[in-house]
């Protein structure tokens, strides 16, 4: 089964998280299939904290993959910053 979730870069204590579409048999950080977007917790004013590809989203949702709890509660996070 296909997953949208989050996998973690960045170093010690300046975490920063790519939105990938990976096999849910896969380890976290693990080999993914396609990269949606990223997350960004520590991003400062002038940068982006969360981007998401709302299309390739709506693909991989169409085609039957499973969002994460987290990844969900992003993606409505983003809707209202964009409404």
């Amino acid at each position: 089964m296909v997953v949208i979730r989050l996998a973690r870069s960045g170093a010690k204590r300046r975490p920063f998280f790519n939105i990938v579409a990976a096999d849910s048999r896969n380890r976290r950080d693990g080999r993914f299939i396609e990269r949606v977007g990223f997350y960004n917790p520590v991003a400062a004013a002038h940068e982006k904290g969360l981007v998401i590809d709302s299309e390739r989203l709506a693909y991989w949702k169409q085609n039957g993959a499973q969002l994460s709890p987290t990844v969900e509660r992003l993606v409505k996070q983003g809707a209202k910053a964009a409404a």
